[in-house]
């Protein structure tokens, strides 16, 4: 997760200004964007730097969590594979980490 975060800030600095860049997290890996985690000064840097970051549901409720027991700014999407095939049909680029 963390070397997620870092590409994503790093993609941020490379890219033209205002290019959206999104982070889309599926898998046991929420559970590091709960409240109170480990990375939650991490994600909160990068939320500050403009990045969205977005919990799928599925997994959410496959480790138990809820989306309002997310850190505060992160955002779930009820499925990530769905998310990401719509983001690619929308013409947005993908990179998996």
């Amino acid at each position: 997760m963390s070397a997620a975060l870092r590409s994503a800030a790093n993609a941020v600095a490379a890219l033209a200004a205002g290019v959206p860049v999104e982070v889309v997290v599926q898998g046991p890996g929420v559970s590091l964007l709960a409240a109170g985690s480990t990375l939650e000064e991490s994600v909160s840097e990068v939320l500050a730097q403009g990045i969205r970051i977005l919990a799928c549901g599925n997994s959410l409720r496959s480790v138990g969590l809820e989306p309002g027991e997310l850190s505060a700014g992160v955002g779930s999407v009820p499925a990530a594979i769905a998310h990401l095939a719509t983001r690619q049909w929308e013409g947005w680029a993908y990179v998996r980490l």
